[in-house]
């Protein structure tokens, strides 16, 4: 359900572009599909988590910068800025704290070795710094409309292969209940 959520504004945005074909209307849309999403994740759960005000903040300003320079480049952009972002920050959380950002996240259902949780933060941050690559590629190569479809279904697309691919190294790693429990 979260990763709908998370994406729902990506979904009207394609949505909106589908229906008028206009990428500066559809960003004038977005950002305040972006700003309802905060506004009910707020309502729901009276949280919410850094990387949704990261993406907020630039849906905010380089949507902006393309509805008031009426210039599809910031928003495109936008993407890749994120996924860089998030790479950084997952990337710096090796050296910053006691635990990385993957660990902190899924430590509550899960158990594995430091070792492991270093490796799963680490694929994150190549798996960031590839999509904002991928999506400059998809940008400069392939038309308008192709990128609209990128966004919304080659980078969920990816992003769902990756969290598969994530789980199945996962249940590699995790403690053999038999012997965590001390049966044998």
């Amino acid at each position: 359900m979260k990763i709908l959520l998370d994406f729902l504004p990506v979904i009207i945005f394609f949505a909106v572009y589908k229906f008028s074909g206009d990428i500066i209307l559809a960003t004038a849309v977005l950002i305040p599909a972006t700003l309802l999403q905060m506004a009910y994740t707020w309502f729901k759960t009276h949280r919410i988590e850094k990387m949704q005000l990261v993406t907020l903040g630039l849906v905010v300003v380089l949507g902006g910068a393309t509805i008031l320079l009426d210039n599809k480049a910031f928003i495109q952009w936008k993407p890749t800025v994120v996924n860089w972002l998030f790479a950084l920050a997952f990337f710096g959380s090796h050296f910053i704290g006691q635990k990385t950002i993957v660990q902190r996240m899924m430590e509550s259902s899960i158990e594995l070795p430091k070792r492991i949780w270093r490796q799963l933060n680490m694929g994150w941050t190549v798996f960031f710094v590839l999509m904002g690559i991928l999506n400059l590629a998809v940008v400069y190569t392939f038309s308008e409309e192709a990128w609209v479809n990128f966004k919304l279904f080659g980078m969920l697309g990816c992003t769902l292969v990756f969290i598969i691919a994530q789980g199945v190294y996962i249940s590699r790693h995790m403690p053999d209940q038999d012997q965590h429990n001390g049966e044998h």
